[in-house]
């Protein structure tokens, strides 16, 4: 067991299981990207283990990038903007694999899709080391899932609880 801030958290899914479940993806992603220079983009702040840990185990030529999205509230609640901060380089033509660390609603793997699109990108994947299928929203297909999961809220490897949790290697789920 684990306590972060006021909420106490049990082990969900070791460590062991998180690099077997990513040494799966990468492999998928050789097969699939043997003849291409694929861009994979992470998206912080909670793709950052996932996107050190897959690199390490992909093995054909790629680019790196980060991204993180931010949201502002326009002049009404129903209005907001998201917008993409630190992508620079030019996509047109390219493929490019977005690299979640969750995907529970798919809000943010709409939005990431939409911006991506306006890049021209020859071919836009999405691979997430979890997926909540429960929760799952939209008709967006995910590429790469490492683990599906259910609805829980969880932390560790990247996810978070208000700040805390993020650098634990396994995953932690609320206790009951």
């Amino acid at each position: 067991m684990i306590h972060l801030h006021d909420k106490t958290f049990e082990p969900f899914i070791s460590s062991g299981e998180i690099d077997f479940a990513i040494a799966n993806m990468a492999k998928q992603m050789d097969d699939d990207f043997f003849d291409d220079v694929p861009v994979f983009v992470g998206v912080l702040n909670g793709a950052f283990m996932v996107m050190g840990d897959l690199m390490k185990k992909y093995r054909g030529m790629c680019e790196v990038s980060f991204v993180k999205m931010a949201s502002y509230e326009g002049t009404q609640t129903t209005n907001e903007v998201k917008q993409l901060i630190g992508l620079n380089q030019d996509l047109t033509g390219r493929t490019v694999v977005i690299v979640e660390d969750i995907v529970d609603t798919g809000n943010t793997v709409e939005e990431l899709k939409a911006i991506f699109k306006e890049k021209n990108v020859k071919h836009l994947k999405i691979a997430t080391l979890f997926f909540k299928p429960e929760a799952y929203k939209k008709d967006i297909k995910l590429d790469y899932v490492g683990i599906r999961i259910p609805n829980k809220f969880i932390v560790g490897y990247g996810l978070d609880y208000d700040g805390l949790g993020r650098n634990l290697p396994d995953v932690y789920q609320l206790a009951q």
